[in-house]
This record gives C-alpha cells, structure tokens and sequence, in this order.
C-alpha cells in the first residue's frame, strides 16, 4: 500500500525581499510508472542550471512529463513509492523493460538491451543520484554484487548500472536527488 503523500514547503521572497512561504501542499505531480506494479513518483522541484538561479517567486521549472533524469545542468529531487517486486518481472521481454524506461524518456538507460538477467529494471543514467531510504527496505542490485538498504540508509549512486528489488511484502519510500552529470572519457 502507498504511503500518503507529503508536504512540499516552497519558499521565496515578496517585493521587499523577506522570505516567504510560497507553496505548502504536496507535490503536483504524482504519476505511477510501468502500470500496477510499477512505482509512484512524487516529482518535488527540478533545477535547470547550476548554479541554479534564486530569485523572488518564479516556481519550479515548467516539464510538460515525468522524466528520469534531471534536465541538463539541472537537478531533481523525487520520492518514489516502489512496491515489492511483482512475478511478472521474471518473464518481462527486453521490449517491456525498454518500454517501462521509455515512460520516462528514458528507454535508452536499460541495460543490456533489455536482456539483464539481475533484474527487469536495471539501468544506467548520467547522473550523481543521492538516495535515501525513508521507510521499508529495497536491493541495491549492481553488475557484480547487492546489498540490503533500510530506512535511514542513504546511496550515493555514481553512473553505474544498478537495480532496485523491492524483496518485502511492503512499499519502500525512497528520496532521490539528481545531478546532471558527465561521464570520464573511460566511461563514456
């Protein structure tokens, strides 16, 4: 079951340059991801350059979708709802792991072509990713070895290859921040 959403506290500054509060609801845009068994991405604020420009009261940065990474030069802080791993995901072709990726402009992040035998999901982003796991447990799956992160766990996660296997009988709540990124040329 999905946790309840959360706060999103935006601040800012009025006309004479003391700060506000902007916003104070969750965040706007929530949307599940690869049908009923895919994950709920709460989209919290994306930054479109760095430095990122602070002004009075301009808002998040208009995105038309959902994306994976964060716009280029930019940053993006989300929270996933990731529910336990469903059976299907052991029979999924290369075509639906592409096209579960592709529901975030990201079809061209699954590696192997879709053909990993780790598991369904893995992927590979240019991107700094801080995670942080705020309630139940997930795998952190890499090419060669795993390991177990609970609440209070934070991943620094370094353009690798990696997947997320939700093992438990319940959702993992996960925070993410993205930094754009650039491979080194050995990587590239």
């Amino acid at each position: 079951m999905t946790e309840a959403p959360f706060r999103r506290i935006v601040t800012g500054h009025n006309s004479e340059g003391k700060a506000i509060i902007l916003e104070d609801s969750p965040p706007p845009r929530v949307q599940r991801i690869g049908g009923g068994t895919g994950p709920m991405f709460y989209e919290v604020w994306n930054t479109t350059a760095t430095p990122a420009p602070i002004d009075p009261a301009s808002g998040e940065p208009p995105e038309d979708k959902i994306v994976l990474a964060p716009p280029a030069n930019g940053t993006r802080i989300r929270v996933l709802d990731i529910p336990p791993d469903d059976a299907s995901f052991e029979t999924m072709s290369a075509e639906e792991r592409i096209a579960h990726f592709e529901e975030i402009g990201a079809g061209d992040a699954v590696a192997d072509g879709g053909n990993s035998e780790r598991h369904a999901h893995m992927h590979k982003t240019e991107t700094i990713d801080y995670g942080i796991v705020l309630s139940g447990e997930i795998v952190l799956i890499m090419d060669e070895g795993e390991t177990l992160c609970k609440a209070g766990d934070i991943i620094i996660q370094r353009g690798t290859n990696h997947g997320w296997a939700n093992r438990s009988d319940q959702d993992c709540r996960i925070a993410f921040i993205l930094i754009d990124g650039k491979f080194s040329p050995e990587l590239a």
